[in-house]
C-alpha cells in the first residue's frame, strides 16, 4: 500500500512522480512555473506544470509567499513576488527596458533619488533605486524589505487596500516605531490614509529615516489592487514640503505608465 498521501496532478510531466526531486528541486520547479508569462497562475496549473502534488505545491507556495518570492492573489492565484523580481534586477536583464526609461526620466526631471518597490504581504521590497544628483545617500538598497506604515510607498499601498485588510495587517504586525515621527497608532494611520486617498499620493516626513522626506504613489494593477509603488526621496534640509509635493504630477504619471508593465 502506498504511503504517499499526496495526489499526483493530472498532466504531470512524464517521468516525474510526487517523490521526484528534493524539496529544493520542487521549489525551483514551482518558481519556474510561477514566472511563466500570463500569470498570476492557478494553484492547480502550477502543480501540473511543476509536476508536484497539489498539497505539496500549496505548502511550498505558502513558504515562498511568506519569504516574498511569490505573491498570492485572489482566488488561489500566484504571481511573481518582489524578492524574485529583485533578484532578477540584481543579475540584470530581468526588467523590460521601458521600466528603466520611465524611472530614469522621473529621476532626471526631479534631480532626486527614485525608488521602485513591490508589495508582498506585510512589507514592500525595493527592486530599483536611481540615485539623485544631490550630495547625499540614503540607507535604502535594492532587495531591502520595509514596513508599510513608515514609508511613502507603503502608505500609498495601504490607502488602496480594503479597510478590514488594513486592520488585520495592523493587528498582525503592530506599528513599530522607526523614528520619533513614525505613526504608531491605528487612529493616526487611518486618518493619514484618508488624506492619501483624497490627494492621490503619500508623504513620509522623517517617519522611516531621520532627515529623509519622501513622496510616494501606488502602482495599481488591472485587478484594482496595488502591486507596488514609486517614491521620490529628498532630505529635509534641501527640499521643503512645498517643493516635494510639486513633484506629485510627475510621480503619478510615472506610476500610471508603469502599471501595465508590472
Amino acid at each position: 500500500m502506498s504511503t504517499d498521501v499526496d495526489e499526483v496532478p493530472e498532466g504531470a510531466r512524464a517521468g516525474r512522480t510526487s517523490a521526484a526531486g528534493t524539496a529544493l528541486e520542487k521549489s525551483l520547479r514551482i518558481l519556474e512555473a510561477v514566472a511563466v508569462p500570463g500569470g498570476p497562475h492557478r494553484l492547480t496549473d502550477l502543480a501540473t506544470a511543476a509536476a508536484v502534488p497539489k498539497s505539496s505545491t500549496f505548502r511550498i507556495l505558502a513558504s515562498l509567499v511568506e519569504q516574498g518570492f511569490v505573491r498570492q492573489e485572489a482566488e488561489s492565484r500566484y504571481g511573481v513576488g518582489p524578492r524574485l523580481r529583485g533578484l532578477s534586477a540584481l543579475v540584470g536583464g530581468g526588467e523590460p527596458p521601458s521600466i528603466g526609461r520611465i524611472l530614469g526620466e522621473l529621476q532626471e526631471n526631479t534631480g532626486q533619488t527614485v525608488h521602485l518597490a513591490l508589495h508582498s504581504g506585510e512589507t514592500i521590497t525595493y527592486i530599483r533605486k536611481l540615485e539623485g544628483g544631490q550630495p547625499f545617500r540614503t540607507a535604502s538598497r535594492v532587495g531591502m524589505r520595509m514596513p508599510l506604515h513608515t514609508t511613502a510607498i507603503g502608505k500609498s499601498i495601504l490607502a488602496h487596500l480594503p479597510a478590514d485588510e488594513v486592520r488585520d495587517l495592523i493587528a498582525a504586525t503592530g506599528l513599530p516605531r522607526r523614528t520619533p515621527r513614525t505613526l504608531t497608532t491605528a487612529r493616526a494611520l487611518h486618518a493619514q490614509l484618508a488624506e492619501v486617498r483624497a490627494r492621490g499620493y503619500a508623504l513620509d516626513d522623517e517617519e522611516n529615516e531621520p532627515t529623509i522626506r519622501c513622496i510616494g504613489a501606488a502602482i495599481v494593477g488591472p485587478s484594482g489592487r496595488p502591486v507596488g509603488g514609486v517614491s521620490i526621496t529628498t532630505v529635509t534640509f534641501l527640499v521643503s514640503h512645498e517643493e516635494l509635493e510639486a513633484y506629485a504630477p510627475a510621480l503619478r504619471a510615472a506610476t500610471e505608465a508603469l502599471a501595465p508593465l508590472l
